[in-house]
């Protein structure tokens, strides 16, 4: 008994247990090694969590007490590991905050953009990729951002949580709320190279731009007239269509473009917003104001094709040409005679 005593079984069970297979186990010194391992275990990660919160006091401290409780967790004793697991995640952690700085460490193979985390990178890849893992459970509709689904759910919600502080009107994205301020505000961030016009958005930015460059790509089916805007185009097929949507209210007259009728009410209301920089003349119409200024400016565009005449208005060039037709329409009632023009 007496040569059994100085081995008790829970001495017996710390030397037996793998604990640490890196650190040298004399038998001969047990209290040492017993020390020795709890300042590995101890030591390290006060002197990481010091340094980390001397030198990045802004971080924030919730996730890496994660990281760590999760690593105290697991079964593991070796000090050297948990170290380095710390480590790690503390690194980890620093890095992710440190790009405040600005710094953009994850770059596109495709184009040239750079991203402050892999998260946003692979947002930005399913541009290319034509990716969309975001449906709708209302309809078919798939989207590449979970955001844009958010704010295509607005539509089936019919939630408009974007409000105008100007007036009453409410939107479903923010995006639309700008674009309405500037209706208040009168910005016009968007403007043209070829003159010094400037729009308040940009798509009628692209419609004037093709006043510069002749493009017309609104084609009528029925006939060849193709146009620079739909809105044109649309007018147009009423020329086929027979439709007069527009209607006065002074009278019975219905005419297929809003600008037809707007023309029309002048004839009730007597005004003419149209005057001439010459002289006192006022007109209904601009047309009316293009035809009067050539009075004062002597510009002749009609030209006869017979002979080497011009003329300032159309109406006196058709009656010209009938000279040259020998075309008298005018018959004399008392007589047989004809004539060319009254």
């Amino acid at each position: 008994m007496e040569h059994r005593e100085p081995e008790p079984p829970q001495i017996k069970e710390e030397h037996e247990e793998p604990v640490l297979p890196h650190i040298k186990m004399e038998h001969g010194e047990p209290e040492t090694s017993h020390i020795k391992e709890e300042l590995q275990e101890q030591e390290p990660p006060q002197i990481k969590e010091e340094q980390v919160e001397q030198q990045l006091p802004q971080i924030k401290e919730e996730p890496a007490e994660l990281s760590i409780s999760q690593d105290e967790d697991r079964p593991d004793t070796d000090p050297q590991n948990r170290d380095q697991r710390m480590s790690f995640s503390y690194l980890s952690q620093l890095k992710t905050n440190m790009r405040h700085t600005g710094e953009k460490p994850f770059s596109c193979i495709e184009c040239d953009k750079s991203f402050s985390q892999t998260s946003h990178l692979k947002s930005h890849m399913r541009t290319h990729t034509g990716g969309k893992p975001f449906s709708c459970i209302e309809c078919d509709k798939r989207f590449s951002h979970v955001f844009t689904l958010k704010k295509h759910m607005r539509t089936h919600t019919g939630e408009k949580p974007f409000s105008c502080v100007e007036c009453d009107k409410r939107f479903s994205d923010s995006s639309s709320l700008q674009k309405h301020m500037r209706s208040h505000t009168g910005e016009k961030p968007f403007s043209c190279k070829e003159c010094n016009k400037s729009f308040s958005f940009v798509h009628n930015l692209k419609t004037h731009m093709r006043t510069h460059t002749g493009e017309k790509p609104f084609s009528c089916k029925e006939c060849d007239k193709s146009f620079s805007q739909v809105s044109n185009l649309k007018n147009h097929m009423r020329t086929h269509t027979g439709e007069k949507p527009f209607s006065c209210k002074e009278c019975r007259k219905s005419f297929n473009e809003l600008s037809h009728l707007k023309r029309h009410m002048r004839t009730h209301t007597g005004e003419k917003p149209f005057s001439c920089k010459e002289c006192k003349k006022s007109f209904s119409q601009v047309s009316n104001l293009k035809n009067h200024m050539r009075t004062h400016t002597g510009e002749k565009p009609f030209s006869c094709k017979e002979c080497d005449k011009s003329f300032s208005f159309a109406h006196i060039l058709k009656t010209h040409m009938r000279i040259h037709k020998t075309e008298k329409p005018l018959s004399c009632k008392a007589c047989d005679k004809s004539f060319s023009h009254v």
